[in-house]
């Protein structure tokens, strides 16, 4: 396996990760909107929201690169 290939799988790996820490936490947030408050929540959300968004545009990155070595 390639360095790239290596990244793009951990790249793939964190994606998963951040997607179902982010599910679980939508899911959960009323039970959290009682203890922590709606703002709170609301701030747990849109961290992890960017941080799955600066994922996926390190992956596009990545391919993209991963594109042009090729042609």
């Amino acid at each position: 396996m390639s360095d790239e290939d290596a990244n793009l799988a951990e790249i793939e790996r964190q994606i998963a990760a951040a997607t179902e820490d982010l599910r679980e936490l939508i899911g959960q947030a009323d039970a959290y909107t009682g203890t922590m408050g709606g703002d709170a929540v609301s701030q747990l959300i849109e961290d992890r929201v960017a941080r799955l968004e600066l994922l996926i545009r390190r992956r596009e990155q990545l391919l993209a690169f991963q594109d042009i070595r090729e042609n």
